[in-house]
């Protein structure tokens, strides 16, 4: 009688496990699931961001391009920084849509040929707010909000919106300055004509541990010498002052 008891009581143990194995392979199959639908749904919401950061477009011809190349260049940097792979692809990411506020700018402050006057000024360093609140509903891309809010941040105090010095700054967003300035100065704009290649490092070059984050500043310059060979060009260097005295949209 004992050894029947023995022998019921593992058959039922037995059962037991089984049931209890079965229930958390489904369980896993179904955590599996739900990760890959909300993988689905924030490439979705990014993929919606970036069709709202691409209508820029029709409001600042500008813009497009130089936002790809930002996001590519801060990807990179973030990469030679040896930042973990999630940190990389969201500066990536933020570097993309860092600009995505001036869609709430108007036009004729947006692609004025001229420089801004002090008013003008308070509209046009509204676009890191805008651009943040654009974002901040969606809880996945938070530290990519912050990014965006702070890309015109400098190490000295000196950027807006907040007046961040340093560290306060985050990585992500210092990351993103570098690019952002090397790109604005290399290119043409309505209200400047774009610098040679070599003076924008060299300002880089005075710029890094002042406004700039020194170690993004270094990691940046090797990105470029990889992409391409830097030639002194000494004589734009009036003109990289003169230009460099005008802050940057």
């Amino acid at each position: 009688m004992a050894a029947r008891v023995n022998a019921d009581s593992g058959d039922e143990l037995t059962v037991a496990y089984r049931r209890l194995s079965a229930a958390y392979q489904q369980t896993l199959r179904y955590a599996e699931d739900v990760r890959r639908l909300y993988q689905q749904v924030q490439r979705a919401i990014y993929q919606s961001l970036l069709g709202l950061a691409n209508a820029l477009e029709a409001k600042d011809a500008y813009t497009k391009g130089h936002s790809e190349r930002v996001g590519a260049w801060s990807r990179g940097v973030a990469t030679a920084l040896g930042l973990p792979p999630a940190d990389v692809d969201l500066i990536g990411q933020a570097g993309l849509l860092h600009d995505i506020g001036k869609i709430g700018i108007p036009e004729a402050v947006l692609r004025k040929p001229g420089a801004l006057e002090a008013e003008e000024w308070v509209v046009m360093r509204n676009h890191p707010l805008i651009g943040a609140q654009i974002v901040a509903p969606f809880d996945f891309f938070a530290a990519g909000a912050l990014m965006i809010r702070h890309h015109h941040e400098r190490c000295d105090g000196s950027g807006y919106p907040d007046g961040f010095t340093g560290d306060e700054i985050p990585v992500g967003a210092r990351v993103i300055a570098v690019a952002d300035v090397y790109d604005a100065l290399t290119s043409n704009r309505p209200y400047r004509a774009a610098l040679p290649h070599a003076t924008v490092i060299a300002h880089l070059g005075e710029a890094a541990g002042r406004t700039l984050d020194e170690d993004a500043v270094a990691a940046f310059i090797d990105l470029m010498q990889m992409l391409s060979t830097a030639k002194a060009d000494v004589g734009a260097r009036p003109a990289l002052r003169a230009a460099s005295r005008a802050p940057l949209r």
